[in-house]
């Protein structure tokens, strides 16, 4: 492990951040920092350019040296985890994601962590035929079942600077004619921005008594209805059509051959379906995806964002951030 950046205070109270470089772990990490914590980070994706880096520990998410990863959080009062895996690729699997987790508790168990920030997702069940949904549940299951005590979050899909679905349904309604939308697209979507998602963490970080809150902002969409608003606010031309499920799963493949990515799975294709990304209950985030989509809309979409480029094709065993 490294050593302490320098200008940490002495008896400044330490946290632990999976993948702090990364999308929603930069932000909790920022917010920890204004706090005058100090961050401790488990990821295996270090930016050397980031405005982090250097104000924070870096130890590797090796998932395999239990000794080390026990080492890697001990001092630590909080976990914030961020880890997870969005769908299986090479040796990466949801059930590979759940093992992995299952690790990281028990080392924060020995190393005497007192908490744990946990990113789920919405309508999490252990009887979901879909992994996603049942590893995640069964990772809450694992945390209600440990020492620690938790604050376990779940957001259905985070939008911000950085984020992946948004911005790449901008940037197909940017570059193509069409924009196809699975089935009748009645079926329902409720992001969250980034940093609420961050600022709930940080607030669940700082309780004692344990509990699980879904994390969504105060819009709620059907499917066509996002499309068409992020369609309107960047001034496509794309046609928005609805097609079969299977005839949508067909284009996605021939379109992530063309961009070298996997534009959407079968999976999450049937968990946007089954109405799994949104919540019935109050909203916990305040900001708007429609105001911040148009007060953005010169540079979403401007680029292609790649999971496979950014959490499975470089250095690493799983993606950092991110959830749903």
């Amino acid at each position: 492990m490294e050593s302490e950046p320098e200008g940490a205070p002495a008896e400044a109270t330490t946290s632990v951040v999976t993948g702090a470089f990364g999308f929603s772990g930069q932000q909790i990490a920022k917010r920890l920092l204004l706090r005058g914590e100090k961050v401790r980070t488990l990821t295996n994706h270090p930016q050397p350019a980031s405005p982090l880096f250097g104000r924070i520990q870096v130890s590797p998410l090796d998932f395999g040296a239990t000794a080390q990863l026990t080492e890697s959080m001990r001092g630590a009062s909080v976990l914030y985890n961020t880890y997870w895996v969005r769908f299986s690729y090479g040796g990466l699997s949801h059930e590979r994601a759940v093992e992995n987790t299952n690790a990281l508790i028990h080392a924060a168990e020995a190393a005497r962590v007192q908490r744990i920030v946990h990113v789920s997702i919405t309508n999490p069940s252990i009887d979901s035929p879909l992994p996603y949904f049942k590893g995640k549940a069964e990772l809450e299951q694992a945390i209600q079942s440990s020492s620690l005590s938790y604050a376990i979050l779940r957001p259905a899909v985070l939008f911000g600077e950085g984020d992946i679905l948004i911005n790449n349904i901008a940037f197909i309604l940017k570059r193509f004619p069409v924009f196809a939308i699975p089935g009748r697209g009645e079926y329902h979507i409720q992001p969250i921005f980034v940093d609420d998602l961050a600022e709930l963490a940080v607030e669940g970080g700082q309780r004692s008594d344990s509990y699980t809150a879904d994390a969504v902002g105060p819009e709620t969409y059907t499917y066509t209805e996002l499309v068409n608003m992020i369609r309107t606010a960047i001034g496509s031309k794309s046609s928005v059509v609805h097609l079969p499920p299977v005839i949508i799963r067909l284009a996605s493949g021939v379109l992530g051959m063309i961009l070298k990515d996997v534009v959407l799975t079968e999976d999450e294709i049937k968990g946007l379906m089954a109405d799994l990304l949104v919540s019935h209950r109050p909203p916990t985030g305040r900001t708007s995806l429609e105001t911040w989509i148009k007060s953005h809309a010169q540079t979403i979409g401007g680029t292609y964002a790649s999971e496979l480029a950014r959490h499975y094709l470089s250095r690493g065993s799983g993606k950092d951030s991110g959830s749903a």
